[in-house]
């Protein structure tokens, strides 16, 4: 079933963005994974998931865990490549998630890449939901 990302994710997904925007990682991860399983039939759930890995990458870099950051970091560019496969890259997660911006943030990051070079990353903020 491919279901594109709507406003109402978006209104499911909101605490889980403002968590990540205070930089609360963990809490993050742990608020949208509840989304994410209960999305089983929803394709739009890749969006939740691609949130979730980035959550916890960053967690792992907060932590100096660079081993940590650079696997989940890889997990989440999977969610991000499945979630534009699947066609659940809607307007409302560009317009209102700054898709494109997280996303080549991500995907900027390369599989030899050292904890310095998550500091972009970790610096992006959501835009108020």
């Amino acid at each position: 079933m491919s279901d594109s990302f709507t406003k109402n994710h978006l209104e499911t997904s909101k605490q889980g963005v403002i968590l990540f925007n205070q930089e609360k990682f963990w809490e993050c991860h742990e608020e949208l994974e509840d989304h994410w399983r209960e999305a089983q039939d929803d394709d739009a759930r890749y969006i939740y998931w691609a949130i979730i890995q980035v959550a916890a990458c960053l967690y792992h870099y907060q932590n100096q865990n660079l081993v940590g950051a650079k696997g989940l970091l890889k997990k989440a560019k999977e969610k991000f490549t499945k979630a534009l496969e699947l066609g659940v890259e809607s307007n409302v997660v560009r317009d209102y998630l700054d898709w494109g911006r997280l996303k080549s943030l991500v995907f900027a990051i390369s599989d030899q890449a050292k904890l310095d070079d998550f500091k972009v990353l970790y610096e992006f903020k959501f835009p108020s939901t």
